[in-house]
């Protein structure tokens, strides 16, 4: 009882006098009802047991009592006890060699720790470089000597014990430590000081290493935007299907290759400026403001300029697909009428202007009559033929074909030649007209052969030219109508072999007469030069392109089935993908402003989230890749959805941005909830009223809501008072107030945050209470890094108690917190 009145400084009851073993047991339990008041547990120590001599027992309770007075209250950064003084034995030996404290056995067998502790404190005692680690019994007898005799600590151990003992007893070895800690909790002021002024200089080179790196990002995602963006917005056209076609996969490679790496980049700059804006106001450090140009939203501004150019880009990109396209279709079908044509004309000017009816007689005269009316037919019939070359001429102008001027010339080549053969085609008719009156025999059957011939040759012709001509169509439909046209056609050719075979019966007909009848002529049709050679072979080219038409029109037709096939597998899976994308939005929507759990709650289960987005990936990639199949196939429109890949792409890196900002908020809610002290009720409380007050469901509370919800939580405020909170919520006077803003100024109004007074207070202890510190005093007290980041950054002190190297420590506190330059 004596020894806890002395230990504690209180008065305990008074003690039973008598020698009675039940007095002793009463004056025994007295004590350790004491020690039970003190909040200290004893298991299995009793009264009896003490006045017995267990030395067990006695010597449990006199540790317990040692661990309750003299190590209980020791506390080191919110620690206490064992681990408070263990961290304190760390701190004090860290800068020693050779020294390595890891607990309170073997870590002192050396003696070099306690030696250590005694010359970071009285280094005027012991000379610790001459000690050496392989002479422990000097190093030990030296530290508890030194002890004794200047700091007043009773010599607890011995060290040939601690030497000869392979594991030091634990306890023994905390109880003597204990005794060095309070010898020197002193210097335990200045330390504080010394741990508060670091914690405030790594707070600030922290801050401005993010604001480093946030610029050289911003630099670089910018410069990366300027260059691509007079890229995408280049419109000059190619001559080439190749050409164009290269550029097209110029673009996929942007899109696939280099723009999602610059969409991570944006994304990760908004969240370092999230974060360090955070930093900063929870340090009550200024909002960080990033150079001219290099804002957020300048940012943004760019990106959607970049998307902008983009997506005209990719639509230009198409559009002059298609173009080219067309335009080889009509060049090459604009050739193959030309030079049908051309083919047809020659020699036809050389015909019409012979004279030969000058010296024909009348049965000649009656057959170049009868000839130059079936050649009218023929050339009446050759006159569309003529106008779908001009057509097409004037769209391949139209549409800025880029040899324009050699098509113009040839069809302007073809129209001079066709009205040159009207007028020649006229003039002869009236030459023989004019002779006609002088004749009048005539061969009804060549005539008749000859009327019948040419349109049949000029059919055979046509439909030669309709069976070779080269088609283009983009869908199953077209397809079927070309294949019903072409059965239809098919349908006629029993019609038309009739035709030929009657047209061959006029020939028979007419050699039938001139062997029957002996007639002397000159074997030749004088009508027409259509033979039936000549027709015969034509008729023949046609049946042999018959099939082979089919054969295209079969090829074509699955192809076209190919291209459907393609068109319903994206939009299967893009009508999954894009609702999808939309509920994942619409759940992180919900996340962020529900309250199920606590903040790591919330942050586990975004995590979860941003997980399974990722997990989606591979269904997107695959997306892309029938994308690919599709646009290589110049497949252009699609029944099958309304969702585009480009919808899927803007959808896809909106909800990565969404998720990861969402997480970055979560986490800022988390690191000013742990940095201001906020129990996790609190923060339930205030996202109860915010959401409560958030009226439109928008996670923002306009300023009525935000007055309103000021009101309902006891504040009575003017205009003034209301301006100057807004001021503090909403410095970018948007009108609106995030929770992040909410949290920020409740946990203002909540906690307690390092200002630069303490700081400047904590200066002034490190300095004995003068008003300037000097360079020797910031190296001993503060680590390296750090005392050079003051001695760098502070101005030299002019005061009148100046010395030579003294630095105002006043000024520099002042500037940590933003009052003045740093």
């Amino acid at each position: 009882m004596l020894l806890l009145e002395v230990i504690s400084g209180e008065r305990l009851a008074k003690p039973e006098r008598g020698k009675m073993r039940v007095h002793k047991i009463s004056n025994v339990n007295k004590a350790l009802d004491f020690i039970a008041s003190k909040g200290v547990k004893l298991v299995s120590i009793g009264a009896e047991e003490i006045v017995d001599g267990n030395v067990k027992m006695t010597l449990g309770m006199i540790w317990t009592i040692i661990l309750r007075f003299a190590i209980q209250d020791i506390s080191v950064e919110e620690t206490s006890a064992k681990e408070g003084l263990l961290l304190w034995c760390q701190r004090k030996t860290a800068p020693y060699k050779n020294v390595n404290i890891q607990n309170f056995h073997i870590s002192w067998k050396d003696g070099l720790g306690f030696c250590a502790l005694i010359h970071r404190h009285r280094p005027e005692l012991i000379d610790y470089g001459k000690l050496r680690k392989d002479d422990p019994l000097t190093n030990l007898n030296t530290a508890f000597d030194v002890a004794e005799k200047y700091l007043d600590i009773p010599k607890m151990l011995d060290a040939e014990d601690i030497v000869g003992t392979a594991r030091p007893d634990e306890k023994a070895i905390m109880t003597y430590v204990s005794s060095f800690y309070h010898a020197f909790s002193g210097a335990q002021k200045a330390e504080t000081a010394a741990n508060r002024i670091c914690k405030v200089l790594a707070v600030n080179q922290e801050n401005e290493q993010l604001m480093e790196d946030y610029e050289k990002l911003a630099s670089d995602l910018l410069e990366w935007i300027r260059r691509t963006i007079p890229w995408l917005e280049n419109r000059a056209p190619e001559n080439t299907m190749q050409a164009m076609q290269q550029k097209l996969e110029d673009f996929r490679d942007y899109r696939r290759l280099h723009k999602p790496p610059k969409v991570q980049e944006k994304c990760q700059l908004e969240i370092n400026f999230n974060t360090l804006q955070t930093k900063l106001r929870l340090s009550n450090r200024p909002a960080f403001m990033p150079s001219e140009g290099k804002m957020v939203s300048d940012i943004n501004n760019a990106w959607g300029g970049l998307e902008q150019a983009e997506k005209g880009y990719e639509e230009w990109l198409l559009n002059e697909i298609r173009r080219l396209e067309r335009l080889d279709h009509l060049a090459e079908k604009f050739r193959q009428k030309a030079s049908i044509h051309e083919s047809w004309t020659d020699g036809k000017e050389a015909m019409l202007q012979q004279k030969d009816y000058e010296t024909a007689t009348l049965s000649e005269i009656k057959a170049l009559l009868k000839k130059h009316e079936a050649f009218e037919s023929d050339l009446a019939a050759h006159q569309d033929r003529v106008e779908q070359i001009a057509a097409i001429a004037q769209e391949l102008n139209e549409l800025d074909y880029y040899d324009s001027p050699s098509v113009n010339a040839r069809c302007q080549k073809i129209c001079d030649q066709w009205d040159n053969l009207g007028a020649l085609t006229q003039k002869r008719r009236e030459a023989l007209e004019r002779t006609e009156k002088l004749l009048e025999t005539i061969d009804q059957l060549y005539l008749e052969y000859a009327k019948r011939a040419a349109p049949f040759n000029n059919w055979m012709e046509g439909a030669m030219e309709d069976l070779q001509d080269t088609f283009i169509v983009h869908t199953i439909e077209e397809i079927q109508g070309l294949t019903t046209a072409h059965e239809q056609f098919k349908a006629t050719l029993p019609d038309a072999d009739k035709e030929r075979q009657a047209i061959l019966g006029i020939h028979n007909e007419v050699s039938k007469i001139v062997q029957t009848y002996h007639v002397n002529m000159a074997g030749t049709n004088p009508y027409t030069t259509i033979t039936p050679q000549e027709i015969n072979g034509k008729w023949e080219h046609v049946r042999q392109l018959v099939p082979r038409r089919d054969q295209a029109l079969m090829e074509e037709h699955a192809r076209q089935q190919q291209n459907e096939r393609l068109r319903k597998q994206f939009g299967a899976q893009a009508n999954v993908i894009g609702p999808w994308i939309q509920t994942k939005m619409e759940e992180i929507g919900r996340i962020s402003i529900e309250m199920h759990g606590t903040l790591e709650d919330q942050l586990n289960h975004l995590r979860q989230y941003e997980k399974s987005i990722v997990n989606y990936k591979p269904k997107i990639d695959q997306l892309e890749g029938d994308h690919q199949q599709i646009q290589e196939a110049l497949i252009f429109d699609n029944k099958h959805t309304n969702y585009t890949m480009e919808h899927i792409r803007v959808g896809w890196e909106q909800l990565l941005t969404t998720i990861a900002r969402t997480i970055n908020e979560v986490e800022n809610q988390i690191l000013t909830r742990d940095a201001k002290g906020i129990s996790q009720e609190q923060m339930n409380e205030f996202r109860a009223s915010f959401n409560h007050f958030d009226r439109k469901k928008t996670g923002m509370m306009d300023c009525e809501d935000f007055r309103a919800c000021l009101i309902s939580m006891g504040y009575n405020m003017g205009e003034a008072e209301f301006a100057r909170i807004m001021s503090i919520v909403d410095p970018n006077r948007m009108g609106v107030v995030t929770f992040q803003a909410f949290i920020d100024f409740m946990s203002r109004e909540t906690a307690d945050t390092d200002t630069a007074d303490q700081v400047m207070a904590s200066f002034k202890i490190l300095a004995g209470d003068k008003n300037y510190i000097t360079v020797d005093e910031l190296r001993r007290e503060l680590p390296p890094d750090q005392a050079e980041y003051c001695i760098a950054r502070m101005a030299p002190y002019n005061g009148r108690d100046a010395v030579p190297g003294a630095l105002d420590y006043m000024s520099f506190s002042t500037a940590l917190y933003g009052e003045s330059d740093l």
